[in-house]
């Protein structure tokens, strides 16, 4: 069975990782069919390529994608474009429903940025109360 699976690769703590073809039965970084792209997780925004249509023909002749390989294409919408694709829609069409794609990604992500904020501020703001109310407590017992 042939997949497209992550090679890593890359520095002791700094993982960056190639996006192969390679047979089911070989070992993780073991020997690849064919390269198709990379993954980098050490940026802010991830760092991704792939070759779409070397993707595409891989897809056709049976290939399967693991489930992290699976999850990347999701994200960066990847497997959005080839359903459209598949249904036939103009390439005009595919780029303005990636590009709303990308638009509800982003303003998903700041979003929840903003929710880590938010959360971290109360966090801090919990913190300061206690510290100021505990010395207060230890005089009061002594």
């Amino acid at each position: 069975m042939v997949k497209i699976r992550l090679k890593r690769t890359g520095k002791k703590k700094k993982p960056v990782y190639k996006i192969i073809v390679a047979d089911s039965r070989s070992p993780r970084d073991g020997r690849a069919i064919e390269e198709l792209g990379y993954y980098d997780p050490n940026f802010d925004p991830i760092k991704f390529s792939i070759k779409i249509d070397r993707l595409k023909h891989w897809l056709s002749t049976g290939a399967i994608p693991t489930e992290t390989v699976n999850s990347l294409l999701k994200k960066e919408g990847i497997k959005y474009r080839l359903f459209l694709e598949k249904k036939g829609k103009t390439e005009e069409e595919i780029q303005e429903a990636l590009q709303k794609f990308k638009l509800a990604k982003e303003y998903r992500e700041n979003k929840q940025k903003e929710k880590k904020k938010k959360l971290s501020e109360k966090r801090r703001k919990e913190k300061k109360i206690e510290k100021e109310s505990k010395p207060k407590e230890a005089e009061t017992q002594s």
